[in-house]
């Protein structure tokens, strides 16, 4: 529709030309019909609607103008003339502005690709959905990362925040799930995992400039066995996952606190593994702060744990279509922060499937 306003715009102007006397002169406003134009229109069409103004507005002079007039239509010409070459300019500026929007999003979606791969619907006895969405909406990537993979030791996953925006945030979570897809599968356990990731981090974080503990990450490691009934948590000061069990939903909080990534030489690297029970058709669902932190009109926090209880569990891919859509309504659209959730779901044994 807005494509064809300066044709709307110039047969409007033309008719009320018409209409009215002519003492009136609307054919002045012809010049809106290229300043509209070069909103929508590249630049050949943008000159093409001014020289049509143009012809108009002479015709106009022609048909229905009187001599003692033809000092205001030349004046209208040169006005249309006018406004002709600065829609011109103002479309050929605009048209290298949505190309370069154009190559930042193709590198996004790029960097998205490597940093956030597509995640597979299932691994080992475990059903996975991701559910991402970018504060910066054009970049459609930012500062949340997540990972899940399939190793010896069981199902690996991991869900963070990098502290800040745009790319170096991107960089920062870039070289953290580097080097979880790398260390997952050699770490015995998750806690040296942790320290292995922060370690790597600190190296990182060497290498930029400015004071490299400001390079840090909140972040949650779990582990969950294809033999098992119970998981592992790690969590290096992220908000709790929380665990659908039987019908009731539960925060799981950690026994005791662990630094995030990058903290562990001011903190300590006492990371604490915590044991939850996992059983068949069990659910957990890792999130990031974004998801806590959205606000309503009031300013009141998104409140996570009562939703949940409200929720379907059936499968992973329904739960994070309820948090998007509570969020979504919450916040009335405006959701101002980075969100990254990862529902994982055990899915039943023969046996548990037919009792």
């Amino acid at each position: 529709m807005a494509f064809l306003a300066p044709l709307a715009v110039t047969a409007i102007i033309t008719v009320l030309a018409y209409a009215t006397p002519s003492y009136l002169y609307f054919s002045r406003f012809l010049s809106l019909a290229p300043a509209f134009a070069a909103s929508v229109w590249p630049v050949v069409g943008t000159v093409a609607i001014g020289v049509l103004a143009a012809a108009i507005d002479v015709v106009i002079a022609v048909t229905t103008g009187q001599p003692s007039e033809s000092r205001t239509h030349l004046f209208t010409l040169a006005v249309i003339a006018g406004a002709t070459a600065a829609a011109a300019y103002a479309s050929h500026v605009r048209q290298e502005r949505e190309q370069t929007l154009a190559d930042i999003r193709s590198v996004a979606e790029t960097t998205q690709k490597v940093l956030l791969r597509p995640m597979p619907h299932r691994l080992g006895r475990l059903d996975v959905e991701v559910l991402y969405l970018a504060a910066a909406v054009q970049a459609r990537v930012g500062g949340d990362f997540y990972e899940a993979l399939k190793t010896t030791h069981g199902v690996r996953l991991i869900i963070g925040d990098v502290r800040g925006k745009g790319l170096p945030a991107v960089g920062t979570a870039s070289a953290i799930v580097g080097c979880f897809r790398e260390a997952a599968y050699d770490e015995p356990d998750l806690a040296r995992l942790a320290r292995r990731l922060d370690l790597s981090m600190s190296r990182y974080a060497a290498l930029l400039p400015g004071d490299r503990t400001e390079y840090f990450a909140t972040a949650l490691l779990a582990e969950i066995p294809d033999d098992g009934s119970a998981a592992q948590i790690v969590n290096c000061g992220h908000p709790p996952p929380l665990l659908f069990r039987a019908g009731a939903v539960r925060e799981v909080t950690p026994t005791a606190p662990s630094p995030p990534i990058n903290m562990g030489v001011l903190l300590g690297e006492d990371y604490r593994i915590d044991t939850v029970p996992f059983a068949d058709e069990d659910q957990l669902l890792l999130y990031t702060d974004g998801v806590t932190e959205t606000r309503d009109h009031t300013g009141a926090f998104f409140p996570l744990v009562g939703h949940a209880g409200q929720w379907d569990t059936d499968s992973p891919s329904r739960l994070l279509e309820q948090l998007h859509r509570d969020l979504v309504h919450y916040s009335r659209g405006r959701l101002e922060d980075d969100i990254a959730a990862i529902a994982v779901r055990a899915a039943a044994t023969t046996a548990s499937a037919r009792a």
